[in-house]
């Protein structure tokens, strides 16, 4: 073996020395950002119409958080509206700290009105676009913002990073409480009545009554090249994102990095991000942005197109100015165009995919009925005098009340909630053919299902048919996952792992369930806590479309949940 002079020594010494000096520089700049949010109804003015609407520091949309990888935040939330809340951090992995997840009854029981809660957040290896709302029955319709984590100071993008980029939250308009659109559901047993308008960073934009002086516009310059961080923040839709006449590169969903390809739409299911790449290179003018529903299921939706305004700084003004040029949207169930777009999604190296599986799920996931003794009763006023219910395996979740899952958990609380969620449907059955109305009935209770620290998971979401097969996002709390494969039909155990990408499957938050068939996902439960999956569908949620992972503690502290905070707060 040859061995290193001392010139070749004194290199790698330096090379050592500076590797360190760049490390504990990006941990001494690591910040804790301290922010205080007020939850209180201002006076909102959309449609021609003022409402009382729930914001946060009186902004609608919400304050953009704005962070490095490793840095710290400390949110102190005080609740001055009259309806209890909880905020969640989507897409922060809360690593060992459930506390600071959000969701009511889940992993706290929610701020009630007067109260306060202080949510303190690690970032911890994370990096991109993600955002935060809140996660109590449908105040999210407006409470929600933009979070945004930049590498850590010195590391590089794997891509090359414009000089700007531009947060646009899409999101969904009621010209009423959402609140009240909610409670009147939930006493017929209804479905809900749909939006009445689409938002683009809070305004419906020029097609809308009363719009047209605050569509958005966002200047750029020939030749610019800017990243545009896409937010589905609607409360139940898909939905089709585009700009006439300009190619969008994709570089990054929900905070994980892709290889870059180019496409003229992007599509979005509530809760996911997209970040993509626009260059000016078109002629000096006016280009809509545009987004307008995916709807892939048998059920009335809001058909209207929301605008925002990509102006060229050079365009003519004055007498010369052009209209906006209009972008082609897909049609609303156009499923052809979103699954291809879902398709090309890759991560963009070499992705650590569990190869050896220890929890072999399978979660049949979709709607339900539940009938009712008197069809004629104004609390049944679902298809043919019922009501609607969702289910996860037949289960359909109901919150507790008394107490959140994870303190019962911590705490060892019984009669909260119960561990045997059932692995696989107890009923089998053709998912996506004509099923039988007698399994069309869900069973409603509170279960979990429980999970080994650092168990390989492999989980398979199932659509059916029942009442409609529909595209479901599904979000699962404190992970990551990797979507190794998806089809359509019912998932074979035999024959459809085979094509399963093992190499470079795309890394997300939240997937959606093809309509009328299936997604594979994989993660390591390294995370121990109460984690809630769930349909990012709202009025899906309020149906039961939803379960909670307990992951067990591993070894010592590092791999167990911390201690409660103090501020907790008590139901």
């Amino acid at each position: 073996m040859k061995s290193q002079t001392p010139t070749n020594l004194g290199r790698v010494s330096i090379i050592l020395v500076l590797a360190c000096c760049t490390f504990l520089a990006s941990l001494t700049s690591a910040e804790v950002h301290v922010r205080e949010f007020v939850i209180e109804a201002k006076p909102v003015k959309r449609l021609c119409r003022t409402h009382q609407t729930i914001t946060v520091n009186g902004q609608f949309p919400g304050p953009t958080l704005e962070v490095r990888n490793g840095d710290s935040l400390a949110i102190t939330v005080i609740n001055r509206a009259r309806y209890n809340i909880s905020l969640h951090w989507h897409g922060i992995r809360q690593l060992r700290n459930p506390w600071a997840d959000g969701p009511e009854y889940i992993t706290q029981c929610p701020i009630q009105p007067g109260q306060s809660y202080t949510y303190r957040i690690k970032i911890e290896d994370q990096e991109g676009t993600l955002w935060w709302h809140a996660h109590s029955h449908w105040l999210r319709a407006t409470v929600y913002g933009a979070l945004i984590i930049y590498p850590r100071l010195g590391s590089p993008y794997p891509f090359s990073m414009p000089k700007r980029d531009i947060p646009i939250i899409l999101g969904e308009w009621w010209d009423r409480n959402p609140m009240d659109v909610l409670r009147l559901a939930q006493f017929t047993g209804a479905a809900p009545n749909v939006s009445d308008a689409y938002t683009i960073n809070g305004q419906p934009g020029d097609l809308y009554r009363c719009s047209k002086p605050e569509t958005v516009r966002f200047p750029i310059v020939p030749g610019e090249t800017v990243q545009l961080r896409l937010i589905n923040a609607a409360l139940n839709q898909e939905l089709f994102f585009t700009v006439a006449n300009h190619q969008l590169t994709v570089v990054e969903v929900d905070s994980a990095y892709t290889k870059p390809f180019t496409t003229n739409v992007v599509m979005l299911g509530p809760g996911q991000t997209t970040n993509v790449l626009i260059t000016a290179n078109q002629r000096p003018g006016r280009y809509y942005m545009a987004a307008r529903a995916y709807n892939s299921a048998n059920a009335p939706f809001d058909n209207t197109t929301t605008t925002a305004i990509l102006e060229y700084v050079n365009a003519p003004s004055g007498r010369g100015q052009i209209t906006p040029v209009f972008p082609v949207l897909p049609g609303f169930n156009d499923t052809a165009t979103a699954t291809a777009f879902v398709n090309r999604l890759r991560y963009y190296k070499r992705a650590p995919v569990p190869l050896k599986i220890d929890e072999n799920l399978f979660f049949a996931v979709g709607l339900g009925l539940i009938n009712c003794t008197n069809q004629n009763s104004p609390r049944c006023q679902g298809p043919n005098g019922t009501r609607f219910a969702a289910s996860m395996n037949n289960v359909s979740f109901v919150l507790p009340r008394t107490n959140s899952v994870m303190q019962a958990y911590y705490q060892g609380i019984p009669g909260i909630i119960t561990a045997d969620f059932p692995p696989v449907p107890p009923v089998q059955f053709d998912y996506t053919g004509n099923v039988s109305r007698g399994l069309w009935q869900p069973v409603k209770a509170t279960k979990a299902y429980k999970l080994k620290y650092k168990a390989n998971v492999q989980i398979v979401l199932q659509d059916t048919s029942i009442v409609t097969p529909e595209n479901h996002p599904m979000h699962l709390h404190g992970y990551q996952f990797y979507v190794v494969g998806s089809g359509f039909g019912n998932f074979d155990p035999k024959r459809d792992p085979a094509s399963f990408n093992l190499f470079d499957p795309p890394e997300r938050n939240t997937i959606g369930t093809p309509p009328g068939g299936w997604v594979a996902i994989r993660f390591v439960a390294d995370n121990p806590g109460a984690w809630f999956m769930h349909c990012h569908i709202d009025s899906h949620l309020g149906w039961g479309l939803a379960m909670v992972f307990l992951v067990e503690n591993g070894v010592g502290q590092l791999q167990s949940v911390q201690p409660p905070p103090l501020d907790l707060p008590r139901c």
